[in-house]
């Protein structure tokens, strides 16, 4: 029985990001359940807070546990564990959300996550994205015309069509300074892959990430910067397919 893969998408995107992951994996006949972050997605409106999208990623591995002991029981298997996968926002929170729940998951990728987060650089962020929030349109425009630059179609339009959180920039770069991922992938007993893009400038200390882990890779994509799942699509579901295997 093959275990679902949880997916949990980064700073101002949604599930959408995650479409060619999703199609992929379900080609595999692998299930999955990509989710929306409060103020993310299908829940833009809501309030961002740490909690709250560390309970979201409680609730969608419980829901893939609830499936996947229903498959198994009328296959007549012992169920697998979920297989959690993170990018950016969603990979700090997937290491975070596995050190406090050890024994849930089967393993653990986490994606362009790989800084740990700097007051300096996150105030300056912060600064940024107020001063982008007061434009008539709260930047909707400028985030599209940098995500169609950086990301090829038809990743730009996944990256985009699921919604553009925009009013959740500064509760979730605050909520990135109460991150300790080095701190927190010390406790992680479960398998880790992180994966980054060749040019991503959120992986500073891809490194110090691997020597902390305790079981852990490190996979850099070539020709690929931050969104590396829309970006270099092909490349990351095949490294992602194979730590799964490889896993559960």
């Amino acid at each position: 029985m093959r275990p679902t893969v949880v997916l949990v998408h980064g700073l101002r995107t949604s599930h959408s990001l995650w479409r060619r992951q999703v199609e992929a994996l379900e080609r595999e006949g692998i299930p999955t359940l990509a989710i929306d972050l409060p103020g993310h997605g299908r829940r833009i409106g809501e309030r961002f807070t740490l909690d709250g999208a560390l309970s979201s990623i409680g609730d969608a591995i419980a829901e893939a546990e609830a499936s996947d002991a229903k498959r198994a029981e009328a296959e007549g298997v012992t169920p697998g564990k979920p297989y959690l996968v993170g990018f950016s926002l969603g990979g700090y929170l997937g290491i975070e959300w596995v050190a406090c729940n050890p024994g849930r998951v089967s393993g653990l990728l986490a994606a362009a996550c790989a800084t740990v987060p700097h007051p300096i650089v996150m105030h300056t962020w912060r600064g940024i994205a107020a001063v982008i929030g007061r434009f008539p349109d709260r930047g909707l425009a400028l985030n599209n015309l940098a995500v169609r630059l950086f990301v090829p179609e038809p990743g730009a339009n996944d990256v985009i069509s699921g919604g553009v959180a925009l009013d959740v920039m500064d509760d979730s770069i605050r909520a990135l300074l109460a991150f300790t991922p080095i701190e927190s992938l010390r406790r992680i007993e479960e398998p880790v892959l992180f994966i980054n893009g060749k040019w991503d400038h959120v992986r500073a200390h891809a490194r110090r990430y691997l020597a902390a882990a305790r079981n852990a890779r490190l996979v850099t994509i070539p020709g690929a910067s931050h969104v590396v799942p829309a970006i270099r699509p092909d490349e990351f579901t095949r490294e992602l397919l194979a730590h799964y295997r490889e896993v559960t």
